[in-house]
């Protein structure tokens, strides 16, 4: 009886180890499985690594933001290196046109020299901005340090007004008259133009007449508004220009040769001043009879040539004698002078 008792109790055990082995059994597949499955990883991982370390990297241009000279590209001459430009805004990301070089320029004249018409001119260009007067405003050239950071803000594409074009320029600039600060700080602003290769688009009026003609003009009209009560330097229609154009001012006979001859003495003495700096000279009048001379500028700027076009139109486009109301004193005066031609001539050298 023990013998089969215990017969009996090894077959109960035999009956609960045969209920249990499948549970075993798929424990043990599922471990191997992973086992396996870590092995074959590793494998694949090490031969991974393997192959990117024989393979070449990929040559992907990762800009650093502190140092361009990877932008640089070959095609620009060892000489023009100092004018190409490539700015950092702080306000915004010139993202894919980062490596796009930017030039600096400044175009320096006198009022009522055409320079606003010029402006607009160069501002159809799809790849410039040039800002305006940006130191019409006293308090941006107090002194050489105000002067310094306002060029900076422009230059560096911070500076924001109707003509930028934000991240894609491909020159950058604004209009300084020469008795906004120029001339009183001309060895520091010469010397930052240099260091910076900042490029100059000197504009001047060969007839100086004409010009103080729309002086007087543009004074009164600030006062007076002809245009419904709001002064306008610049006119975008025939009718306006024919308003304004109606007013003749009277000329001080007494003091004209002189004021001619210190407006050509200031003109000149900018020339000298930076005479040093990259720069050209161009006339209003040959622009209007010369449209070769918009390709020029072009040109000097380094930019792919355009058609410009400005909507303003010239107020004062007649005759002289029919825009100043004591014409035959002023005839009489410049009669006999080097400024006689000024009196007939108005588009000639």
């Amino acid at each position: 009886m023990p013998a089969e008792t215990c017969a009996g109790h090894k077959d109960v055990f035999l009956a609960k180890a045969s209920k249990r082995s499948p549970l075993i059994l798929r424990m043990v597949v599922l471990i191997s499985a992973v086992v396996c499955g870590l092995y074959i990883f590793s494998i694949c991982i090490n031969q991974t690594d393997y192959k990117f370390r024989q393979a070449k990297p990929l040559k992907i241009q990762v800009i650093d933001r502190r140092n361009r000279s990877n932008c640089r590209n070959t095609g620009i001459q060892e000489p023009d290196l100092r004018y190409v430009h490539f700015p950092e805004p702080e306000s915004f990301s010139r993202q894919e046109c980062a490596c796009n070089p930017v030039r600096l320029f400044a175009i320096v004249s006198m009022q009522r020299s055409g320079s606003g018409w010029f402006e607009t001119l160069l501002n159809s260009h799809m790849n410039l901005s040039s800002n305006g007067e940006i130191f019409g405003p006293s308090e941006r050239r107090n002194n050489v340090s105000m002067i310094y950071k306002t060029l900076d803000k422009v230059y560096n594409l911070d500076w924001f007004s109707s003509a930028s074009k934000n991240e894609c320029s491909a020159a950058v600039g604004f209009k300084w008259m020469i008795n906004q600060g120029l001339m009183e700080h001309h060895e520091e602003v010469a010397d930052y133009f240099n260091t910076r290769g900042v490029s100059l688009i000197f504009l001047l009026r060969r007839n100086l007449l004409r010009r103080m003609i729309s002086l007087l003009a543009n004074t009164y009209d600030k006062n007076v508004k002809l245009l419904n009560g709001t002064h306008k330097s610049h006119v975008h229609s025939p009718h306006e220009a024919e308003v304004l154009a109606g007013y003749k001012p009277t000329l001080n006979v007494s003091t004209l040769v002189s004021n001619i001859r210190s407006a050509e003495g200031t003109a000149a003495r900018a020339l000298e001043c930076f005479k040093t700096t990259r720069h050209i000279v161009l006339y209003y009048e040959d622009i209007i009879t010369n449209h070769t001379k918009l390709v020029e500028v072009q040109e000097f700027l380094k930019l792919p040539s355009q058609n410009l076009t400005s909507g303003q139109v010239k107020i004062h486009s007649g005759p002289l004698s029919r825009y100043v109301a004591n014409w035959e004193d002023v005839r009489k005066t410049l009669q006999g002078t080097s400024y006689e031609n000024l009196l007939n001539t108005d588009y000639k050298s």
